[in-house]
């Protein structure tokens, strides 16, 4: 860990507090209710850690295995750890004690077995459903003609409670273009809200990250997920 690399990452979260303070105000919302979450794949626990004592508040990780090797070196005393990575069934009892959130649940299967763990250590689980807004077969997600059916199915488990939804949008270097995802996004997210399905609520819409937060946040995000923007590329962390 240099300190240059630390140096950076100071430099790096004021400026993304900045931005998102700005996006916040110009979407007429304040600072205070979009959520800043470090995406940390590949980015060792000091470096980590010396982002919350910045003030960084939420951490998400990717792998499973990632997580489980870095756990015990997380300052979590100051910040929530979240998974947001793609989750596979039989890997969730490994971090069904330890993450205050999972964002990317996307099929009943999944949503039952986080349930199943969930009840044998007495813990209601948070999650987010994901949806693949770009209809994009390399990614997961739900499909949006499917969400409404697959959020009542999921709002009748025990032991989970659904806290909003996550989208990975399709890589696009048109801002106009993300713009009209992202609103789209934002739409679904209104319309589930109007419904007021039992044990559903919408408080979360997670979506953005380190090439299109600003974007996100003007289109309605309240959660940003950023890693390079504030650690660098992955590459420059090895």
């Amino acid at each position: 860990m240099t300190e240059k690399l630390l140096t950076d990452v100071e430099y790096n979260y004021k400026i993304i507090e900045e931005n998102i303070a700005i996006a916040a105000e110009q979407s007429g919302r304040s600072r205070e209710d979009i959520t800043f979450l470090a995406a940390t794949k590949t980015v060792s626990a000091p470096v980590i850690n010396h982002a919350i004592s910045l003030g960084l508040r939420y951490i998400g990780e990717n792998k499973v295995q990632e997580l489980l090797q870095k756990y015990d070196e997380y300052d979590l005393d100051n910040a929530s750890l979240q998974f947001i990575g793609h989750l596979q069934t039989n890997k969730v009892r490994q971090i069904i004690d330890k993450v205050d959130l999972i964002q990317s649940v996307d099929s009943l299967k999944l949503a039952k077995e986080i349930s199943k763990q969930a009840q044998k250590i007495g813990k209601t689980a948070n999650i987010l459903i994901e949806v693949n807004i770009g209809g994009e077969e390399s990614k997961s997600g739900v499909a949006p003609e499917l969400l409404e059916d697959l959020l009542y199915q999921v709002s009748e488990i025990d032991n989970i409670s659904v806290k909003g939804l996550m989208t990975i949008p399709p890589i696009c270097e048109n801002k106009q273009k993300i713009c009209k995802i992202f609103h789209k996004m934002h739409n679904i997210f209104i319309d589930i809200s109007s419904k007021k399905i039992d044990n559903i609520s919408m408080e979360v819409l997670s979506m953005g990250m380190s090439s299109d937060y600003t974007e996100a946040i003007s289109e309605g995000a309240t959660m940003v997920r950023i890693g390079s923007a504030l650690f660098g590329e992955r590459i420059y962390l090895k």
